[in-house]
């Protein structure tokens, strides 16, 4: 049985890109056969994706493209923020960014569909986590703008009629600092305004005051709730004595929608006790 060197182990990992004890178990099961090692690794990469799609990716990262007029969001997740740091992984997301952009496609299973689920299995077997991507959206308008947060956690495109990329990008930057729901109080879904009336009207009737003055706090309440979540009656972050809307009007300009992805959001993500894992890993 030939012997495997460093040298090997060293040139299976430059090739691969995987672990050291994982490329010195491929060397010694293959007779220390560079070539056959790698054929048979590329033969189990299906199955070892496979394994690590059941564990949850909730971090990761979103990145956005825009050439003035379409954009594109899009977010893959990673099991840790160790692996979504990692310039393998960012150059992944960045591959599935530019083929949504080019093809203007945001269903995940037909962009993955080819040579990005390949490339998404090699790069799970490299980091050993689970990625996944996620979701992609689009806004395509006159005028759209985007912003990412600087650790790529949060992004938006607003979809502009009238002004221009910069203000665009202003109130992107808004909307993800902020986090309004709608564009204006208008748009509101009216199941949500009924259950925050609801929850209004349990904590007035609690004063003990009259029908009629509790149908004006709730009224009060809801307006409140109703300019706090809704963009163009925020504050502008950048300049609080302005609000949304009177900056873009002020600018001629129009905001109609907006797109906003932060990582992780709506998953659920199951927490174990360490030692509890430990004990169930030592079990198994």
């Amino acid at each position: 049985m030939s012997q495997v060197t460093a040298s090997l182990v060293k040139e299976l990992r430059d090739r691969t890109g995987l672990g050291m004890m994982e490329c010195k178990k491929a060397l010694a099961e293959s007779g220390a056969d560079v070539d056959k090692a790698i054929e048979e690794l590329r033969k189990s990469s299906g199955m070892k994706a496979a394994k690590k799609a059941g564990r949850t990716a909730a971090d990761g990262i979103v990145m956005f493209k825009t050439d003035g007029s379409y954009g594109v969001l899009v977010e893959v997740n990673s099991e840790t923020d160790f692996a979504a740091r990692d310039e393998g992984f960012k150059g992944f997301v960045s591959s599935v960014l530019d083929a949504s952009f080019t093809a203007k496609q945001t269903d995940i299973p037909t962009l993955m569909a080819g040579d990005l689920e390949t490339a998404r299995e090699a790069l799970v077997q490299k980091i050993g986590e689970n990625i996944s991507a996620r979701r992609a959206g689009a806004i395509d308008a006159p005028v759209v703008g985007g912003y990412v947060h600087s650790n790529n956690r949060i992004a938006v495109l607003v979809k502009l009629k009238g002004g221009d990329q910069d203000l665009a990008k202003d109130v992107a930057m808004h909307v993800a600092a902020v986090n309004p729901q709608v564009v204006s109080a208008a748009d509101m879904p009216e199941e949500l305004v009924a259950k925050e009336k609801e929850i209004f009207r349990a904590q007035a009737q609690e004063s003990g005051k009259p029908d009629e003055i509790i149908e004006k706090m709730i009224g009060g309440r809801v307006k409140k709730f109703l300019a706090e979540n809704s963009l163009l009656e925020q504050a502008f972050v950048k300049n609080p004595d302005v609000t949304v809307a009177q900056l873009v009007s002020g600018a001629g300009a129009e905001v109609t929608s907006f797109v906003r992805f932060e990582v992780g959001e709506g998953i659920q993500v199951d927490k174990v006790d360490f030692a509890d894992e430990v004990a169930a890993q030592l079990n198994s």
